[in-house]
């Protein structure tokens, strides 16, 4: 397999991520280039809800990775699905056989397409993971080629409603006229990235810390036990030091500055200056509400702390919270570490890509590398040849050669191509995505493309799914 470049978009509710990585034949993934848009209020709890506007600012980040990658422009983008919509719930599916029954890897998947077309009202199942299965009522973790009359798989089925996928795929193909070349459970691609096997086994627990959302993911015996999205996160601590009479810009620089997790008991401050006495009251009082929310999913889970040996592991920038970690393992009673991209098939070229505030994006191209890559750039044009003119011996080649008068060769003009620069006549951005109005170049009503999506997705997993039980842990 040749080279293929591929490209990972993550939007969410306060910045899009993109990301440009280059999967070798050897499964490696050079990372080139990370680019990041802010925004505000038009992505809420990880969904797109302003589409116009979302759509502008992801145009911005495909256009400062098209610079990196000229003349060749990008076609197709790997996306993730989180935020509040995505749930997950325990399913138990049974199959009766004739005594003494080889299991078959026909039997398996038979089970796995039946939890992929789990019947859920208004949701959509995204992708199943397993948590125990059984033959004959014994234990197993290679069911494939044993001998029962009985299987009880106990499955986990993560869903999300129709709606913010069917208003990322409006934005990403009719906007903006790029292809979906595949989509990621977001947590599961992270845990992926930044978790090794043993603690997975061991027991951890997996918090992303973001703008609105706090996602917990659970792992126990190598598998997820528990996926929970909680609605609250950093911006939930800026929006109150706000009651201080401060604008949400203003609270956010002070969160930053000198907000911490834990009360300030004491501060000196002059006249006109920030009390942070008060404002690590909103401050602190919030984060532990957090923290408390977090700390309970390990009962959903039918867990306690001890069992979770490996203890907390925390992504998202609303864990750079001053005090925030110290006091997360205070009150859960667990250790917590930061998150940062364990595998070694992943290799960062650009020192100025800040590694803890890419893991989400970066766990996007860790995601796509490892099924079946697929190009996300338009074809590299072929190599000029170089035409070679005789020229009689005395005479010289004329620098342009003169068309009669009156052609259109010697009529036509030379435009230059348009661009945008700055001040300095830098060149900026070169628009080369023109929006497409709703119904355009997919040619098929919105539901069709998001059953083709859903589709794609249920392809790889029942693939992916279906191995797993007869396949030695992947451990990077």
């Amino acid at each position: 397999m040749e080279e293929k470049i591929i490209i990972a978009l993550e939007i969410g509710s306060s910045k899009i991520k993109g990301a440009t990585g280059a999967v070798g034949p050897d499964g490696t993934i050079n990372v080139k280039a990370v680019e990041r848009e802010s925004i505000s209020d038009i992505v809420r709890y990880g969904c797109v809800r302003n589409i116009v506007e979302t759509a502008q600012a992801v145009q911005k980040v495909i256009e400062r990775l098209e610079l990196r990658e000229s003349p060749r422009k990008i076609e197709g983008v790997y996306l993730s699905i989180g935020g509040r919509s995505l749930s997950s719930q325990a399913a138990t599916i049974e199959r009766r056989l004739a005594s003494d029954t080889i299991i078959t890897q026909e039997i398996l998947e038979d089970i796995f397409n039946e939890a992929l077309e789990y019947p859920l009202p208004e949701r959509n199942v995204v992708t199943v993971t397993r948590r125990e299965l059984y033959v004959n009522n014994a234990l197993t973790s290679k069911p494939l080629g044993e001998i029962g009359s009985h299987i009880l798989a106990k499955l986990n089925i993560i869903s999300c409603r129709n709606q913010p996928l069917r208003n990322l795929t409006m934005m990403i193909e009719d906007r903006l006229g790029l292809k979906i070349m595949d989509t990621f459970v977001r947590p599961l691609a992270i845990a992926d990235l930044v978790l090794v096997e043993e603690e997975k086994r061991l027991g951890c627990m997996l918090v992303d810390f973001g703008a609105e959302t706090t996602t917990v993911a659970i792992f126990k015996n190598g598998v997820l036990m528990h996926l929970a999205v909680l609605p609250m996160g950093s911006r939930n601590i800026t929006r109150d030091i706000t009651a201080l009479n401060y604008v949400e810009e203003q609270a956010e620089e002070m969160k930053k500055g000198g907000g911490s997790a834990f009360p300030t008991l004491e501060s000196s401050h002059a006249p006109g200056q920030p009390d942070f006495v008060a404002i690590n009251n909103y401050v602190s009082a919030r984060a532990a509400e957090i923290i408390v929310n977090v700390c309970e999913q390990v009962k959903y889970a039918g867990l306690t702390p001890d069992q979770l040996s490996e203890g907390v592991i925390i992504v998202g920038k609303g864990a750079r919270l001053s005090g925030f970690n110290q006091r997360l393992s205070q009150i859960s009673g667990m250790k917590v570490r930061t998150g940062v991209p364990v595998s070694r098939r992943l290799r960062i070229l650009d020192g100025r890509i800040q590694v803890a505030d890419a893991v989400d994006v970066l766990a996007i191209l860790n995601a796509a590398a490892k099924g079946n890559v697929k190009e996300c750039l338009s074809p590299a044009a072929p190599a000029a040849t170089a035409e070679t003119v005789s020229v009689p011996a005395g005479e010289s080649k004329p620098a342009v050669e003169s068309a009669p008068a009156g052609t259109a060769a010697a009529t036509a003009k030379v435009e230059p191509a348009s661009k945008s620069t700055t001040s300095t006549g830098t060149v900026t951005s070169v628009n080369t995505h023109t929006p497409v109005m709703d119904g355009g170049r997919t040619g098929g009503n919105g539901r069709s493309r998001l059953s083709a999506l859903y589709d794609k997705m249920r392809e790889r997993v029942a693939n992916a799914i279906s191995n797993s039980f007869n396949e030695e842990d992947d451990e990077e």
